[in-house]
């Protein structure tokens, strides 16, 4: 005798209905109220999918109308990667963004704390020279600073002359910290004086610390600034290859592999993905620094 089991239909109930619409409602709501983002973000990543996809097609596929790929050719990043130079061009890139960033947070971390807490003569005069500096263009100055460089201190064909001005300050940075360290209480500091602490000390022990999302903010600003720089070192190392950056090595790439599109996106992608990375991982840090950085006077 064989058994045979039915399984009943599970009775639909008004609560499962409703629990059904809701959660379509809100699925449509969302949707309804984030459409513009939605619209806006497939807008924004349709260059960098246009770009992966060209940079793994073959030579002759990348030449056509053809979106995707036939074949996924990964050893285009490879050829690239073994270019001659290229690695050196990451090496001074590298070199030049971080030791940028690093001398300009040792040079304008103290002078936006000195615009922002201490009180002198002609500190109005300072600032409104450091506001100067930010609205004059590069170009004016880029011929006589060129001259010095070249026939006083001989450093053209390298990226010190890029390098060592920013141990200096750089008047956005200093604005931007300045800005930030003016909403720290000033209490945090008295208590600080009081308990016989030295300005160093307060700038290191109380200052920094709270001045964290400002930092990262600022840094970020001048790592991607360096990174991306292609001006400064078309003017000061041009002359010699062995000094070359990413920005001005691709260009010269591409002039050289000009019907080679696959191999030119595969460098693009390769010059873009460290910045790319770097924010992924710090755009927290980075939206509060810029979002809590007032324009308190």
């Amino acid at each position: 005798m064989t058994m045979t089991t039915t399984t009943r239909p599970v009775p639909v109930t008004v609560a499962t209905v409703e629990a059904k619409v809701a959660r379509r409602k809100n699925v449509l709501n969302w949707v309804a109220v984030h459409a513009l983002a939605i619209a806006a973000t497939l807008l924004f990543l349709m260059p960098f999918v246009f770009l992966f996809f060209t940079s793994v097609m073959s030579d002759r596929q990348a030449l056509t109308s053809d979106l995707w790929p036939a074949e996924w050719h990964w050893g285009n990043y490879v050829k690239v990667w073994d270019t001659p130079g290229f690695l050196t061009w990451w090496r001074n890139t590298l070199v030049y963004a971080v030791a940028g960033t690093a001398l300009t947070l040792l040079s304008s971390i103290p002078v936006a704390y000195a615009l922002a807490k201490f009180r002198f003569r002609g500190r109005n005069l300072a600032l409104m020279a450091v506001v100067s500096m930010m609205m004059l263009p590069p170009q004016v100055t880029v011929i006589p600073m060129y001259l010095i460089w070249a026939k006083q201190f001989h450093l053209t064909g390298s990226l010190w002359p890029l390098i060592i001005p920013l141990a200096f300050g750089d008047a956005f940075s200093i604005f931007l910290l300045r800005q930030f360290l003016l909403t720290i209480p000033n209490d945090y500091l008295e208590a600080a004086r009081i308990d016989g602490c030295g300005e160093l000390r307060i700038l290191l022990r109380i200052v920094l610390p709270m001045a964290k999302p400002a930092i990262a903010a600022v840094a970020l600003f001048q790592f991607f600034y360096c990174w991306n720089d292609y001006f400064g070192p078309q003017i000061y190392a041009s002359e010699n290859p062995g000094a070359w950056t990413l920005s001005y090595g691709l260009e010269s790439f591409k002039s050289a592999h000009h019907t080679n599109w696959n191999l030119t996106m595969a460098a693009t992608l390769l010059v873009m993905a460290p910045v790319i990375i770097l924010f992924f991982f710090a755009q927290k840090a980075f939206i509060e620094g810029v979002t809590l950085t007032g324009v308190k006077g």
